[in-house]
């Protein structure tokens, strides 16, 4: 629906409403009350016995604003003399200062310089806006928006953000969002609502689309099912490219992409033919002498991550999904592979950080401190009590302890080095893993390389630490200790073996994971530095024992 825009003309809001409904809409089951009162106020002006309590929270906050605002433009001279710009704090500025200007039309009623204000933002950019405001003006302002700038601004807000909206909508509001955005942005919306919420939308969405969305909501979760649309452009075996351009324009407002058409048959997929080729050839050319007639598919079933790197193997925006007849019933986009992958590795830094994963569309400041909490106690209280076997090496090896107090200096350097060697094998299988460079079946080739690389690293990280050892206590120093050479023996050998190891736990660890059906990303730094620590301690006191035999065995005589 096209929006008029001068100040004499009748102003929509982006559910269709005139500017006064949206005003009388509200929040909540105060709406009808609230939005009676910033409608008055937008028409008579304020007034104060109705307009003190609507308009208290704005000017205090847009007073806020513009003192940051104004601070932030003293110093914007300076920031653009800097050669090094931190972009991110740029962005984080200019959504604050957008912000401020927001809220000041707001409280001007100055609805026309605010809709221009927002009309030529991106959506996100704007979807960032939206989200620093507190609810009610939230809501307010959302209803006071374009029709097409509210609804591509919702597709990109975080959950919180679309819930929060959501249960200010009138049912009319709702009906219109979801016919406007895409079904598979509002399938994705839905999952992440609460029951009550997905009942109230789909029972006032219309047939089509409520068909469309219970469809897409019923596939397994993390398939392809539930992240793809079936919104596309399809195009008949008989066309030529005058038809199909025509087709293009039919179906076009309504597909998620254009530049990729299907063709089928009895809706099955015979081929895939691109924009460019269209638009490259004769209008009388049959799109059977352009479309790949071999097109690359993915099941319906098939994995969301294993979706995403199809898309990411064959440079595609878009992925044609087929059920296990071969009936086409849907594509997924590359923004979709994206969200997918950007979930996915956060997962898996999280599990390598012993955090349990979080919610991915939640945001750091926008997690609440007990959700921080408990996300990282459990791994913490595992890896706390696990240590205990590390004691256990310690007390076992007490007599050396006793005999030889020197050893004990060198004992973080033979924990956290090896510690520090399987962590870097493990975040490679990890990778590499994801990536489907590694299998299970190659167990034995990593096992091989990993060992000729760790010989390497253990050799000179030994060597060089021996010689560190034998002039700190044998040459530099006032005092030389006469078995600095059998010290520097015994540590050089324990980290060389220490290394070794690490690397092959490191290694074998994530491909077991897998081979157990497990996240391999669980096996990373928790695991890894738990085992590693302990097994480094009992090769270095052993070692020890051998070398400074006499001494210890006299300790423990005595």
């Amino acid at each position: 629906m096209d929006v008029k825009s001068t100040r004499g003309e009748e102003l929509k809001e982006p559910m269709g409403q005139p500017v006064e409904e949206a005003a009388k809409s509200g929040h909540g089951e105060q709406g009808a009350e609230s939005g009676e009162k910033f409608f008055q106020t937008a028409e008579k002006g304020p007034d104060p016995a109705a307009a003190q309590g609507e308009d208290s929270t704005v000017q205090t906050r847009v007073t806020e604003e513009k003192e940051l605002s104004g601070e932030q433009n003293d110093g914007e001279t300076a920031e653009q003399e800097h050669t090094s710009v931190d972009h991110e704090a740029e962005n984080r500025d200019k959504i604050r200062r957008t912000k401020a200007r927001i809220l000041g039309y707001l409280m001007k009623k100055q609805y026309h310089d605010l809709r221009e204000e927002t009309s030529d933002m991106h959506p996100a950019d704007l979807a960032a806006v939206l989200e620093d405001l507190d609810e009610n003006n939230r809501l307010v302002i959302f209803r006071l928006l374009r029709k097409d700038a509210a609804t591509e601004a919702f597709t990109y807000m975080s959950d919180d953000a679309r819930l929060e909206l959501v249960e200010g909508f009138s049912d009319a509001e709702i009906v219109n969002t979801l016919e406007e955005i895409s079904l598979d942005d509002a399938a994705d919306m839905l999952e992440d609502m609460p029951a009550s919420v997905v009942k109230r939308v789909l029972a006032k969405s219309s047939k089509k689309t409520r068909e469309s969305l219970n469809k897409l909501l019923h596939y397994p979760e993390y398939s392809a099912g539930s992240i793809m649309t079936p919104e596309f452009v399809r195009f008949r075996s008989d066309l030529d490219v005058a038809g199909a351009l025509r087709e293009i324009r039919k179906q076009g407002p309504d597909a998620e992409t254009v530049y990729t058409g299907y063709v089928v048959e009895h809706n099955i997929l015979i081929g895939v033919v691109s924009a460019k080729e269209l638009l490259l050839n004769d209008l009388t050319v049959p799109i059977k002498e352009l479309m790949d007639d071999n097109p690359v598919t993915v099941k319906v079933t098939d994995d969301q991550e294993y979706v995403a790197r199809q898309l990411q193997k064959y440079d595609f925006t878009a992925m044609p999904v087929v059920d296990d007849e071969g009936m086409l019933v849907g594509i997924v986009t590359i923004d979709d592979a994206v969200d997918v992958l950007t979930d996915e590795s956060t997962e898996d830094m999280q599990k390598m950080a012993a955090i349990l994963p979080e919610d991915q569309s939640a945001s750091y400041f926008g997690t609440t401190v007990w959700q921080h909490a408990k996300s990282r106690i459990p791994w913490l209280l595992i890896l706390m009590l696990s240590a205990t076997f590390t004691g256990m090496v310690t007390t076992h090896y007490e007599s050396a302890f006793a005999a030889i107090p020197l050893l004990v200096s060198f004992m973080p350097m033979l924990m956290d080095t090896p510690g520090n060697c399987g962590n870097q094998a493990c975040t490679l299988m990890v990778r590499g893993l994801a990536l489907g460079e590694v299998t299970v079946r190659d167990i034995g080739r990593v096992v091989w390389k990993e060992l000729r690389v760790s010989l390497i690293v253990g050799i000179v990280l030994g060597i060089t630490n021996g010689v560190r050892i034998y002039l700190m206590y044998g040459v530099l120093t006032a005092h030389p200790n006469p078995d600095t050479l059998r010290y520097a023996l015994v540590v050089s050998l324990a980290l060389m073996g220490a290394i070794v190891m690490a690397k092959m736990v490191g290694a074998i660890l994530p491909l077991l994971a897998k081979l157990c059906h497990l996240d391999p990303a669980i096996m990373a730094t928790p695991f890894i530095t738990t085992i590693v620590d302990a097994c480094s301690l009992i090769l270095y006191f052993w070692i020890a024992e051998i070398v400074f035999a006499s001494e210890i065995g006299t300790a423990v005589i005595h």
